[in-house]
């Protein structure tokens, strides 16, 4: 009896916990894990914190051992698919080889949004989503350098933290009115403001890029403003666009990501999805929603490797989220969006530890929790189980 194969695309996040699931769910057929990076399957969220700042090796953010893909005979596989021949049963390699498959998981993550604006193919720009962009980053930080980063989302925020820590002068350039304008509350985003403020960051909102410009190597940033600032590196963090270009070429279903159902099966029987690149219908939220996040994209790929062995689970877990900058921790529990009210616990304006509380409607739906992870665990139980909550007791409880 020939053994069935499964091929996994993609061997970030949710392509090594699928691997590993698979295993566990009884598969045990060939796996093969193809991955477009030599090194193993690797941890992305410590990129812009412990590794751009020097305090981790590529080793230290493995997801697993070399001896662990060996033992539990997973193939990695160092190669670039190019397109998936879905009535052949195979996908087409860069190398020209054709991989037959029997199941197939599309765990293709995200890039990078390009910023198109003159000058940004200079050397010197740069976009942070592997190891080897932080390598090519590492190169141009010099303590006394200037960085600009475009962008007040999460990356740009951890990365200017690790620059700063890195003894560089930075900038941070955004487009909104506010930082993390588009996740949180103005009183978080004024918290990060005000704390990035003191760690000496510039933060300029409500600024628009108009050009890059340099001799080669990029010197300086234009603003729409007519105003320039000088910078020996560029960073730009402007959000992430799915990797669907496979899916969709194949005819599989895509609508801002490859679509999924709650057991992480595409419109084709035999191909999952997990991950960065799924799509999928919450109806917590009563939408489809594509998550950006490793704890999503690890429930994902498990049960997708339950599908592939064509047991039943479901996607059911609670969205929640994490951000390391200097010495806070942001935990987020489930999504903000709609809300209509928020409580606060701990004083954003003056503290470095808070929490502040979404509502809607009077239910309770997300947390963003600073420093206070009994309020996360509490939140995170609250939230799934729909636990009624008292706002004046929210407001006045203590927390660590």
């Amino acid at each position: 009896m020939t053994l069935q194969r499964a091929v996994i695309v993609g061997a970030s996040h949710a392509g090594a916990q699928l691997a590993a699931s698979l295993r566990q769910e009884g598969w045990d057929g060939e796996i093969v894990l193809v991955g477009e990076e030599s090194a193993l399957p690797y941890q992305r969220p410590p990129l812009s914190k412990a590794y751009l700042a020097g305090k981790s090796t590529l080793d230290d953010l493995a997801i697993r051992s070399s001896g662990f893909y060996a033992k539990q005979r997973i193939q990695l596989l160092d190669a670039t698919v190019e397109a998936i021949d879905r009535p052949a049963g195979h996908v087409v390699l860069n190398t020209g080889e054709v991989l037959p498959y029997d199941k197939l998981a599309l765990c293709t993550g995200a890039r990078p949004r390009r910023l198109c604006t003159p000058g940004a193919d200079l050397a010197g720009v740069f976009y942070l989503r592997t190891a080897a962009d932080v390598e090519m980053i590492r190169k141009g930080t010099t303590a006394g350098g200037r960085a600009v980063i475009v962008g007040g989302g999460y990356i740009g925020l951890e990365t200017a933290a690790s620059l700063r820590g890195l003894g560089m002068e930075v900038t941070v350039l955004e487009a909104t009115e506010r930082v993390l304008e588009r996740v949180t509350a103005p009183e978080v985003s004024a918290f990060f403001d005000r704390v990035h403020r003191e760690e000496g960051v510039n933060i300029r909102t409500g600024t628009l890029v108009d050009a890059l410009s340099g001799d080669g190597m990029v010197r300086e940033v234009f603003l729409a403003s007519g105003e320039s600032i000088p910078a020996d590196l560029v960073i730009v963090g402007i959000g992430v666009e799915p990797n669907i270009e496979l899916a969709t070429a194949a005819g599989l279903a895509v609508d801002n990501g490859v679509v999924i159902d709650d057991q992480a099966r595409t419109s084709d029987p035999d191909i999952v999805a997990a991950g960065d690149c799924a799509s999928h219908h919450m109806a917590r939220y009563g939408r489809r929603i594509r998550l950006e996040s490793v704890p999503s994209a690890g429930e994902q790929a498990k049960v997708a490797a339950a599908t592939m062995c064509a047991k039943s689970k479901k996607i059911v877990a609670l969205p929640w989220f994490w951000s390391d900058q200097y010495n806070l921790k942001l935990q987020i529990a489930g999504l903000n969006t709609g809300y209509d009210e928020v409580v606060l616990n701990g004083d954003p304006t003056r503290d470095r530890h808070f929490t502040c509380f979404y509502l809607r409607a009077g239910g309770f739906i997300a947390a963003d929790c600073i420093n206070r992870p009994r309020d996360f665990m509490f939140s995170k139980r609250a939230i799934t189980h729909e636990v009624p909550v008292d706002r004046a007791e929210l407001a006045l409880a203590g927390s660590a």
